[in-house]
């Protein structure tokens, strides 16, 4: 593992994980991790109504009771990159190409950012859109 030159190498360890090694230090990043980073990107993104994650997300966050920041998300990291898929519920009204082009553009940043590894793909699926803030908008202005 070592390199006469001090350089990183990189090599999969086991299966969701990623090496990162110099001389006798190691850094290993797991395919969860980067799923978070990305999780937390997209939650930012205006227009995003919530993830899109399967039973097992939702059963997850019932029982913790804490937000699942990976739901919604999935990775495939290889040994120098990494292909991330996003399944979202935008809100009513915005600009669907807009918002996917935010997500893939926050997600690549903060990936390659936090972990090095590059970004060669981030797809977008969006699941459904979220109408319940004009029902309740329009509910509220009906009352008045």
């Amino acid at each position: 593992m070592e390199n006469e030159n001090n350089e990183v190498k990189e090599e999969i360890v086991e299966s969701g994980e990623i090496a990162l090694s110099s001389d006798n230090n190691e850094i290993k990043i797991a395919d969860d991790v980067v799923a978070v980073i990305a999780g937390v990107a997209v939650s930012e993104v205006p227009g995003v109504a919530e993830m899109a994650g399967g039973f097992a997300g939702g059963i997850t966050e019932v029982l913790s009771g804490k937000k699942n920041l990976a739901k919604g998300i999935k990775v495939e990291v290889g040994e120098k990159d990494t292909k991330v898929d996003v399944n979202i519920i935008v809100e009513y009204g915005v600009r669907i190409p807009d918002v996917a082009f935010e997500i893939q553009n926050r997600v690549k940043k903060a990936v390659e950012t936090m972990t090095g590894l590059n970004v060669v793909e981030v797809n977008v699926h969006v699941q459904g859109v979220n109408t319940d803030s004009k029902e309740e908008a329009e509910e509220n202005k009906t009352e008045e």
